[in-house]
């Protein structure tokens, strides 16, 4: 009986200590966030704290992070998260596609992957849940304002995120069918990437080509700001009674306080608050409910937003 209970705790033991490495070595969960980098937008900066501050040492976690813009990059950077045997793996991937064969890994390894931000288009087989913004919906919500406001004609600089990423496919698609169906012409149609300074220049481009102009759509709130720089230096005016609506993405507190200034018409929320949900089903060890969960979010209006809204929903400072 001695010896039964000697080999007993001799098995505990081994179990113990392959749970431990298992998990980090110290008790610790192993995770691998893949993301976009923080300099990318208010809303990525937000993102980028939120999953810090969750999957961080004092809430039992062992973080590893990989931020990049360019997709090839972020691939390797998963395959090493994979290589070095994370429990869990994180994506915010920069483009739609590319992800079948890691993420096939990552299955074998026993990894369990969570999308976050974004979806991808892989099986949904290779990943626990995406908890994600619904972009088409976010698109579909912004154009839908736009036709509100029963201009005589729609004449659009449009500028796109960057190409491929969900958050560009959504926010381009409902501006799309617009201009398929001839109810907004189309006076550009380009990317900035994101980039502020990038904006700028594809308005001041348009400005100087003399070409009517009387909507500004930016798929984010950095590229909006880009754009009013632009018409600001050309003295063009903008905003409530202003000659140019302009509407941005992401509700960032500085851009919100331009909406209620009047300066800017709409912007739409994007959540960026993922990572407290991820957490909740990770250490609940049920499998989610759904595959994709959804961030329910708004778009604001310059005449109806008010600072309560700014308090609730802005990002940043």
């Amino acid at each position: 009986m001695r010896r039964f209970s000697k080999v007993l705790s001799l098995a505990l033991v081994v179990i113990m200590m392959f749970a431990l490495t298992a998990c980090g070595g110290d008790g610790s969960i192993k995770v691998g966030v893949v993301n976009n980098p923080p300099s990318e937008s208010g809303y990525r900066e937000a993102n980028v704290k939120d999953m810090e501050a969750v999957f961080s040492k004092e809430n039992g976690y062992e973080l590893k992070t990989a931020y990049s813009l360019k997709n090839d990059e972020q691939l390797q950077a998963a395959q090493g998260f994979i290589t070095e045997g994370v429990d869990y793996l994180l994506i915010s991937a920069a483009e739609t596609t590319g992800w079948d064969e890691v993420l096939k890994k990552a299955k074998d390894a026993g990894i369990k992957v969570y999308l976050f931000d974004r979806m991808i288009d892989v099986d949904e087989s290779l990943y626990e849940a995406a908890v994600v913004s619904d972009m088409a919906k976010e698109g579909e919500t912004a154009v839908n304002w736009l036709l509100s406001q029963n201009l005589d004609e729609y004449n659009v600089i449009h500028i796109q995120g960057a190409m491929g990423s969900d958050a560009q496919i959504g926010r381009t698609g409902a501006l799309d069918a617009q201009f398929a169906s001839g109810k907004m012409n189309k006076v550009v149609q380009q990317t900035a990437t994101w980039d502020e300074a990038e904006a700028k220049k594809i308005v001041e481009s348009v400005i100087n080509s003399g070409e009517d102009f009387n909507v500004i759509y930016a798929e984010n709130d950095g590229m909006a700001k880009g754009a009013v720089a632009a018409l600001d230096e050309a003295g063009i005016t903008h905003g409530v009674d202003g000659e140019v609506i302009v509407m941005g993405f992401d509700c960032n507190k500085w851009a919100l306080r331009e909406l209620k200034a009047g300066a800017w018409n709409y912007d739409g929320q994007c959540s960026p608050f993922q990572a407290k949900i991820i957490s909740d089903l990770i250490k609940s060890g049920n499998a989610p409910s759904s595959k994709k969960i959804i961030n329910e979010e708004k778009g604001f209006d310059a005449k109806t937003l008010t600072d309560a809204d700014i308090d609730t929903y802005g990002l940043g400072e």
